[in-house]
């Protein structure tokens, strides 16, 4: 087990959440020239090979880490993070990196407010006040006087709702199988999905974009990379209030590179969100 160390930890977290925001204006700039679930794919296909090469070297090799006690909710827990990855893409291209992110922060609540039917746990009072004024929250963001309003804001709203699904599923297969094992099928069974539904939009891609595809694949595996280094040297509950910064640094490439427009309500509803997702992550520390 590696030596806790807070601080390390915490300056690890805020680096992957930069590289996740590179990772999330590079997906956007691709995905607006070719189809999403070809970029995906190509990307899972990076992820999935630096996850056998990465589970390989662990004790027992790939196959005691691919042994699990509930394999269909590892199917189904990867295959919904694929779907949910490409919802997220598609919404950059229609609503772009700062009210797609903006959005998109609710998946904390979602996740809190899903964990008593999904999970056994007790929600009090406390936290589901929070959730209602999270959500406010949302409804602040997603204004029609601020311009945000139209039939695109469902598709961050659908993709924190699969994102939030995913992470409960990732917690309960928890239970009985290793970090390790839902990494292993994270990526394996991710990149089987990706290549089933992308296949059949594989579209020529220039050399430059090749290049910014490559890139963009080895910042996601840098990422997941640094992520487990977090993990492994800090307490989540410490790191997780620090996950909010991919936020900011998205936001900051959404008007630096992409022209976009941090509207008031959009800062006010994202300033609540955050506020109330703090707030319930403070409460379930406390508890626990």
């Amino acid at each position: 087990m590696a030596q806790q160390n807070q601080a390390l930890g915490i300056w690890l977290m805020i680096a992957t959440m930069f590289i996740f925001a590179v990772q999330d204006g590079m997906s956007r700039h691709l995905a607006e020239t070719y189809n999403v679930m070809m970029v995906v794919m190509i990307r899972f296909w990076f992820f999935g090979a630096f996850v056998i090469a990465f589970c390989s070297r662990q004790s027992g090799g790939l196959r005691k880490v691919a042994q699990s006690k509930r394999p269909w909710l590892q199917l189904f827990r990867s295959v919904l993070l694929v779907l949910e990855i490409c919802v997220t893409v598609l919404s950059f291209v229609y609503l772009g990196l700062v009210e797609s992110h903006a959005i998109f922060i609710c998946y904390p609540l979602i996740i809190a407010a899903l964990s008593g039917p999904v999970l056994g746990e007790h929600v009090g009072w406390r936290r589901w006040v929070a959730i209602g004024v999270g959500f406010f929250g949302v409804l602040i963001v997603l204004q029609p006087s601020g311009g945000v309003f139209s039939p695109y804001a469902i598709i961050p709203l659908v993709g924190a709702l699969m994102f939030a699904l995913y992470g409960l599923l990732t917690r309960y297969v928890a239970r009985d199988d290793s970090a390790m094992t839902s990494f292993f099928y994270t990526g394996t069974i991710g990149a089987l999905t990706a290549t089933v539904t992308g296949f059949a939009f594989w579209e020529p891609m220039s050399t430059p974009d090749w290049g910014w595809m490559v890139a963009l694949s080895l910042f996601g595996i840098l990422g997941h990379f640094m992520l487990i280094k977090c993990y492994e040297i800090a307490e989540a509950s410490a790191l997780q209030p620090f996950a909010y910064l991919q936020l900011a640094f998205a936001s900051a490439f959404g008007v630096v590179l992409f022209s976009e427009i941090v509207r008031p309500n959009v800062v006010l509803g994202a300033t609540i969100i955050i506020g109330a997702g703090l707030f319930t992550l403070w409460r379930e520390r406390r508890q626990g």
